[in-house]
């Protein structure tokens, strides 16, 4: 496969970006050219680098800045190294200077983001071709939801209602849809625009990625290693790009917060009704093995072959056809995410929705809430008088908002982040698999998810776009992203403890210190996953460990797990909570055991950061039924 010129339809919206933000640098065609060179099939570098500062003008405005810095940087190694810039040298040369930058263990996580990258922008093409296809030979499972959605540009200056809800994700719609059908009076507040289907149906994959996750996707949480942690942000929230995976709150995690927290709403015989609701309210059922893909059943017939307990997962999708875009908004409105579900039901109710603007504070008087201010795109307000403000921003979100509210004085507000740490292995095989064909996250083994707090899931990517898991530079990198249809792809995710704080009041800064415990668990999730990939016929199986990144055989396995450093490994994370942690030790918990916040009457919180600990399973369905029992909470004070 060539990595040929990008085209696309965004390609005249691209390129007016790409001058404005005064694209055309030679240290990043350079890196280009080192990491996919034209001379053996790879894109045009000048062309790339173009589409790569495009697409930097969607970040936040520290990326573009580290990206060139980046660029230049590896750019005077090269003219240390060889007397040349990099875009002057041969393939060969081009190749060797970015394998002795990866020599050293600082240079190399560079290297690696950078590179991240590159071929996150590269792969998109692929995609947009795989998305076209699967457009053009499939029709919806649904049609939009009928919503009461008014952008913040057309909402009135000021409105009184008797609830506010911050956000419109999972914890946010189900609050609102609670509240409104309580009778309350009921408006959502969300910061992200409303995403129609045909919107995912025709946009370009860059596209759809930069305008659905907060930050255009590249949120990150920092320590050592660094986890990526990318968060949805539209109406509907991280429902809109989620996998879909369901799981029930496993028991001992309930019993943990009802005895451990203090937290009686997650007692079982009081939690289990609220997650019967939201099992309902989202259809969940099992990934139909006619269309789970061979991803997926590969991964099912290593765990067999090994004796593992492992089976389809459950997912909120009826209607999925496989087409592998969940993480990029669902082309069909199969994934039946809260925007098809919760908040029209919450509209169906009277409640209203203002897209597209952003909550600056949470308004109060003698110590009770009075509403939000929120601030428009074009930099005015929007106030909203209610004396129920429910606060479900996102764990990452919250505790910023209630700062700058004035409402941040708990010691522990920001505090206690779990992020379900993760990691991945792919495996390759002598037949096509192609692993983008069938549902992005279908399989699931458990055989270690008691015992170790891991949960290995068969994870593919939109096609291309996982392309940055692949190991090398220059040819190889090609080779391998030739070949990358032969490849089985899992993901594992380990229960960790609280090890991380969100700091900050305007730009929120994400801080995560893993534990040792939790990184002796990630350094075992690279063995599990690896056994799997060789029990279903793998004959190597890229590990994601430096200096041992192909491993043939389980004594290679065993020699890279061996070797592993937690320090150098690529995570990613999906699923923080923790950050305004209920329970009723009101020194341990920022918030109390019904949802309110302490220190001010009126103010509840409904999204993950309420959660005291990791719920060890995708939290999705958690969150959701806890904003249930805080929102009935609610609705009974009247």
């Amino acid at each position: 496969m060539q990595l040929g010129k990008m085209t696309g339809s965004s390609d005249e919206r691209l390129s007016r970006s790409a001058s404005a933000a005064g694209s055309g640098s030679k240290a990043l065609e350079g890196l280009c050219a080192a990491l996919l060179p034209p001379e053996a099939g790879g894109p045009d570098p000048h062309e790339l680098s173009r589409r790569i500062a495009a697409f930097v003008t969607r970040q936040p405005p520290f990326i573009g800045p580290a990206i060139k810095a980046g660029a230049v940087g590896i750019d005077s190694m090269s003219l240390l190294f060889t007397g040349r810039r990099l875009v002057a040298n041969q393939p060969a040369e081009r190749e060797a200077v970015l394998r002795r930058i990866a020599r050293s263990q600082n240079a190399a996580a560079a290297l690696d983001g950078l590179k991240a990258f590159v071929l996150l922008v590269s792969g998109s093409e692929l995609a947009a071709s795989e998305a076209r296809s699967a457009v053009d030979q499939t029709g919806l499972a649904r049609p939009d939801a009928e919503m009461d959605v008014t952008p913040a540009m057309a909402w009135p200056s000021f409105s009184r209602f008797d609830a506010v809800v911050v956000g419109s994700g999972a914890g946010g719609a189900m609050a609102a849809r609670t509240l409104a059908r309580a009778g309350l009076s009921v408006v959502v507040v969300e910061e992200g625009s409303r995403h129609l289907v045909d919107e995912f149906r025709s946009s370009h994959p860059l596209d759809r990625f930069a305008s659905l996750y907060r930050d255009g996707g590249s949120t990150a949480a920092l320590g050592r290693p660094p986890v990526v942690l990318p968060i949805g942000r539209g109406v509907g929230g991280t429902t809109l790009v989620n996998s879909g995976t369901c799981y029930r709150t496993p028991e001992k995690v309930m019993k943990s917060w009802r005895d451990d927290a203090g937290l009686a709403l997650g007692d079982p015989d009081m939690f289990n009704p609220y997650l019967d609701e939201v099992w309902s309210t989202l259809k969940v059922g099992p990934v139909p093995l006619e269309v789970m893909g061979r991803n997926g059943l590969l991964a099912l017939a290593g765990a067999e072959a090994l004796g593992w307990r492992s089976g389809p997962l459950q997912r909120n999708a009826p209607g999925c056809d496989g087409c592998c875009q969940c993480a990029i908004g669902c082309p069909r409105n199969a994934k039946f995410g809260v925007h098809l579900n919760a908040l029209p039901e919450a509209c169906a109710a009277g409640a209203r929705i203002v897209s597209e603007a952003r909550v600056k504070r949470v308004t109060t008087e003698y110590g009770r809430a009075t509403g939000i201010v929120a601030e428009r795109v074009d930099g005015s307000s929007v106030v909203i008088e209610a004396p129920r403000v429910i606060v479900a921003a996102g764990t990452t979100e919250t505790p910023p908002l209630l700062r700058r509210s004035g409402l941040g004085r708990h010691r522990r507000l920001g505090r206690n982040l779990a992020l379900h740490p993760a990691l991945g292995a792919a495996g390759r095989f002598e037949e096509k698999v192609v692993p983008w064909h069938g549902v992005l996250q279908s399989a699931g083994v458990e055989e270690f998810h008691e015992s170790d707090g891991i949960l290995v899931e068969a994870t593919s990517t939109p096609p291309g776009m996982g392309s940055m898991v692949l190991p090398g530079y220059g040819r190889e990198l090609l080779n391998e992203i030739a070949a990358a249809d032969h490849l089985v792809t899992l993901g594992a995710m380990v229960a960790d403890l609280p090890a991380g704080s969100v700091i900050g009041r305007n730009r929120t800064v994400i801080r995560y210190d893993l534990t040792e415990r939790d990184a002796r668990r990630l350094v075992k999730c690279i063995e599990v996953m690896g056994k799997i990939l060789f029990a279903a016929g793998a004959t190597e199986v890229l590990t994601g460990v430096p200096g041992y990144a192909r491993v043939r055989d389980a004594a290679e396995l065993d020699e890279a797990v061996s070797h592993a450093d937690p320090r150098n490994l690529h995570l990613a994370a999906f699923h923080p909570v923790g950050t305004a942690a209920a329970g009723s030790d009101p020194e341990r918990f920022p918030v109390d055991a019904s949802g309110a916040l302490r220190g001010v009457s009126g103010v509840w919180v409904t999204d993950g950061s309420v959660l005291p600990t990791c719920p060890e399973v995708n939290p999705q369905v958690s969150i959701m039924a806890m904003a249930l029992a805080i929102a009935d909470q609610v609705a009974r004070r009247g």
